[in-house]
C-alpha cells in the first residue's frame, strides 16, 4: 500500500456501477449539472469518453464513457439502474422536478422505512433516490 496517501485520499473498496452513452458529454453534465453528482475525473480520447469517473457527494460513484459497442466491456445505453442513497431526497426531489426532470417515481414512504424517488435521465436510465441505507451486514 502507499504509505503516501493521506486517510483523505485513500478509498476504501468499493463496487463502482458502469454505464455506456450515446453522448457521454451531455450525460456527465445531466448528472453534475442537474442531479448533483462531482465531476471527479473526464478522460477524453478523440471526442469520445474514454472513462469518467463521477462521485455522489454522500459516498459511492459511478463511472461511464461514450457507448463503444465492438468493444469488449459494451453496456448498451439506456439499460442502466442504480439506487443512490441520501439524506437529502426531499430536498433533491423538489430541486429536480423544478428542473423538469422526467420522474419516473413519485416521492413516497416505503413500507421498509425509505423515503425515496426514482426519475429517467436523458439516455433513459434509471436512478432511484432514498434514505435506505440497506440491511445490517450479518454477523460472521
Amino acid at each position: 500500500m502507499d504509505t503516501q496517501h493521506t486517510s483523505a485520499q485513500t478509498r476504501t473498496p468499493e463496487i463502482f456501477p458502469t454505464l455506456q452513452a450515446d453522448d457521454a458529454p451531455a450525460l456527465i453534465d445531466f448528472l453534475v449539472g442537474t442531479v448533483g453528482f462531482l465531476r471527479t475525473a473526464v478522460y477524453q480520447d478523440g471526442g469520445r469518453v474514454a472513462h469518467a469517473q463521477l462521485d455522489w457527494p454522500e459516498g459511492g460513484a459511478v463511472m461511464l464513457g461514450s457507448y463503444k459497442p465492438e468493444s469488449e466491456w459494451c453496456v448498451k445505453p439506456g439499460t442502466f439502474g442504480a439506487y443512490v442513497v441520501t439524506d437529502h431526497v426531499d430536498e433533491l426531489y423538489a430541486r429536480l422536478s423544478k428542473a423538469g426532470v422526467k420522474i419516473i417515481r413519485e416521492i413516497e414512504d416505503q413500507s421498509y422505512g425509505s423515503r425515496e424517488f426514482a426519475i429517467a435521465d436523458p439516455e433513459g436510465n434509471k436512478w432511484a433516490f432514498g434514505t435506505y441505507r440497506g440491511e445490517p451486514r450479518p454477523s460472521s
